[in-house]
């Protein structure tokens, strides 16, 4: 569901409500992409995972799947993830910490519980999607592991910034860019507000937990608040909140099916037909997988 800005001169030019994706063991907010704004900056894909609670014995387990010309990142809030890939990366991420998963000419992986498994747990973060610049999309598949401890913070009246990706307010993110990319997670207190960084190509801002008012309109808990081009939208905090702000410069055009992300269909439709005929690299110690959906 989308609302375009009202007003002339309005710092918000779209405000983006998520569907539900259910993905087995829980459902995910997913806002990006829409019908109506495909991608904001190299942000290709955004979920909003939980919080969802698990009894012991029971949590996320995503069985290997393949993509290709992207980059994951998987950013928690709470919980734990145990990250396996085809280069033979075994992986857990807590919160806090950034896992990249840059996928180029094709990379499988799985995501299942970690070492919360045999408890009661609750698993609560952000997946999101960056697109590869068009002469990067056929790179060799990586993986990087960024600690939370590596992840700069800081502290603004009434506020705390982590930089996961870019620069802001002066400190810059050691994690890998393949373009200009912005990424922070926002804590405000009730009453405190927040200028923004000076803008980027695109910008937009999401709201995981309370309200915010930015333009004058309020904004809750699953909302994602699209700037017009060249605004840099100032944000009041209506309670205890946290935000995520993502942006960049855009790729241009890309197609998406399923797991694939390519500026070229021919390319996709490649993956189609490599992944059901098993010429993917597999996972090794997880021989499950997700066939090729319809």
């Amino acid at each position: 569901m989308t609302t375009e800005g009202s007003n002339s001169g309005a710092a918000v030019a779209l405000r983006l409500e998520p569907r539900e994706a259910d993905l087995g063991e829980f459902s995910v907010r997913r806002v990006l992409p829409s019908r109506q704004k495909r991608s904001v900056g190299p942000f290709v894909f955004f979920d909003h995972m939980g919080p969802a609670t698990f009894p012991p014995g029971k949590g996320i387990a995503v069985r290997p799947h393949p993509h290709i010309g992207l980059a994951t990142i998987t950013y928690l809030f709470e919980g734990e993830i145990m990250h396996r890939d085809s280069l033979g990366v075994v992986q857990p991420i807590e919160p806090g910490a950034i896992n990249l998963m840059t996928a180029g000419r094709g990379i499988v992986h799985s995501e299942r519980a970690g070492s919360d498994l045999n408890v009661s747990s609750t698993l609560h973060g952000i997946q999101s999607w960056i697109a590869l610049p068009e002469d990067q999309q056929e790179r060799e598949p990586a993986f990087a592991h960024f600690p939370a401890a590596e992840i700069p913070q800081l502290a603004l009246p009434g506020a705390a910034v982590t930089v996961i990706m870019g620069e802001a307010y002066g400190v810059i993110s050691p994690v890998t860019q393949y373009s200009p990319t912005l990424y922070l997670d926002c804590t405000l207190d009730a009453g405190a507000s927040l200028a923004l960084p000076a803008a980027t190509e695109e910008l937009a801002v999401y709201v995981v937990d309370g309200e915010v008012t930015i333009d004058s309109e309020s904004y809750s808990a699953g909302v994602m608040a699209i700037a017009a081009a060249g605004a840099t939208p100032a944000i009041s905090a209506n309670s205890d909140s946290r935000l995520m702000v993502i942006g960049g410069a855009g790729l241009g055009p890309r197609k998406l099916f399923w797991n694939f992300v390519h500026s070229s269909p021919e390319r996709i439709e490649q993956a189609k037909i490599d992944w059901s005929a098993g010429n993917f690299p597999q996972v090794p110690g997880d021989d499950e997988f997700i066939p090729l959906p319809d």
